[in-house]
């Protein structure tokens, strides 16, 4: 399957239907199935390093006012997270492993790879 990298907060924005459409500044003439892999950048609420969804890359509008192209995209399913380094443009997976589970499966998969900060700790110095 065809696979793009993405920050993981925009993944779960996707999974949570708050986001239809994806900018990019390149197109690509392949529609279809895409797996959405979230980038290593560590961002609080997101899996990082991981893919956890496929969505269906249904067209591809450009805007010269914003020199963007609008990639609109739906939500076809949450799967077994899968740890992948990410790539620049479209990459292949493997189909064998990409393994779409339920709304269920998934908070429970997923939640333990959700990146939250640690708090520090505070000092209990006083500063004179």
């Amino acid at each position: 399957m065809k696979a793009l990298s993405v920050r993981g907060d925009y993944i779960m924005d996707i999974i949570a239907s708050k986001k239809k459409i994806e900018y990019r500044t390149w197109k690509t003439s392949y529609r279809g199935p895409l797996l959405m892999c979230s980038t290593a950048e560590k961002v609080v609420g997101a899996a990082p390093g991981y893919a956890i969804c496929v969505v269906n890359l249904k067209s591809i509008q450009y805007f010269p006012f914003e020199d963007l192209y609008y990639w609109n995209i739906e939500l076809t399913d949450v799967i077994k997270p899968i740890h992948m380094k990410g790539q620049l443009k479209l990459f292949n997976v493997d189909d064998d492993l990409i393994k779409p589970i339920s709304r269920k499966e998934f908070e429970k998969e997923v939640q333990p790879l959700i990146y939250t900060p640690k708090r520090r700790k505070k000092s209990n110095k006083i500063e004179s």
